[in-house]
């Protein structure tokens, strides 16, 4: 009997066996140094700013005997609210391919379908203003509502079935961010089959332990390219409970490509409140960015009016940002 032979074959077996499964690791990431400055309508100066921005995220993926790609996402980024002193922030594991579609389980960081297409035509302007002065002499401005997917929550993007039609659906067995939440299913649709333009409406229900107070949070989107200029409008309603708790945001936005690297962009957002005599939130910003070789260079001025939905001097508010990023 050929040992030798025999040996070889077997390691030979062995190669074949680990190329066919072998995983692909990678590491990707970003960072920022941003300076800015805030001002109210009351005639306060808030100084300046400096801050930082930091991500690295880790993924592996490969695939099964059986053409499963199985892949698993963890982000470094310190300083999160979530597990920030263990340095992870959004972590997933996603299984799928062409014929079954893709399933993401997220552990952190997840979407409904809803929150995964409810970012404003202009770019969330409103979260400029949502806490950032970090102090007692000025309102914090609302924040959008939404039906948010919470931890350990699933997000499918089925098959595609037709050219330019894309169907998603989510499932959250329970929002750990709100107690009163039992859970929420989501579906979305999006369509871009027309050359420049792209569709999106999705819609979430939301149950609570108290039926009264069950609803449901929906988002929509339109966005046109036409050569050098974009337009978009997006809408995001919220309605869980009572009136008073409802919520409207309404969006657009105005983009010019001057060139391969240098954009500018206009864009508005107003947020109406479910209360009765509220004053709408309403948020314009003018901004310009420049990239070239992985470094983005932008500047920004944004002007907010009743950020809590009063008429006070202290809730009309101005801001001026300076940023670069870098891409790695």
């Amino acid at each position: 009997m050929n040992m030798k032979k025999i040996g070889m074959t077997a390691l030979a077996a062995s190669l074949v066996s680990v190329s066919a499964n072998a995983a692909e690791l990678t590491a990707t990431g970003g960072a920022s140094i941003n300076a800015g400055h805030y001002s109210s309508g009351k005639d306060l100066n808030y100084g300046k700013s400096f801050t930082m921005g930091n991500s690295v995220v880790l993924s592996g993926s490969g695939e099964t005997e059986n053409g499963i790609n199985v892949s698993v996402s963890f982000e470094m980024d310190q300083g999160t609210a979530n597990n920030s002193d263990k340095g992870f922030d959004n972590h997933s594991v996603t299984v799928g391919n062409d014929m079954m579609g893709t399933l993401i389980f997220s552990g952190h960081g997840g979407n409904s379908a809803t929150t995964a297409i409810n970012t404003t035509a202009a770019g969330d302007i409103w979260d400029t203003f949502n806490g950032a002065l970090r102090t007692t002499n000025a309102p914090t401005g609302v924040a959008i509502k939404e039906a948010s997917a919470g931890n350990n929550s699933f997000f499918y993007t089925a098959p595609t079935l037709m050219d330019g039609v894309g169907i998603t659906l989510s499932y959250n067995p329970h929002n750990d961010s709100d107690a009163d939440t039992k859970g929420s299913i989501g579906y979305g649709i999006s369509y871009s089959g027309f050359d420049g333009l792209t569709v999106k409406y999705a819609a979430t229900s939301i149950s609570k332990h108290d039926t009264d107070a069950d609803g449901d949070n929906t988002a929509m989107s339109i966005q046109y390219a036409y050569g050098p200029v974009t337009v978009a409008y997006s809408m995001n309603e919220h309605d869980v409970g009572a009136v008073a708790d409802d919520q409207d945001l309404t969006s657009y936005s105005l983009s010019y490509t001057v060139s391969e690297n240098l954009s500018l962009s206009y864009g508005y957002e107003e947020i109406e409140s479910g209360t009765a005599n509220d004053q709408d939130a309403e948020y314009t910003k003018i901004s310009a960015s420049y990239t070239t070789g992985g470094v983005t260079l932008s500047a920004s001025f944004a002007e907010a009016e009743n950020i809590v939905h009063g008429t006070g001097a202290e809730e009309d508010q101005d801001f001026y940002g300076l940023g670069a990023s870098f891409a790695f």
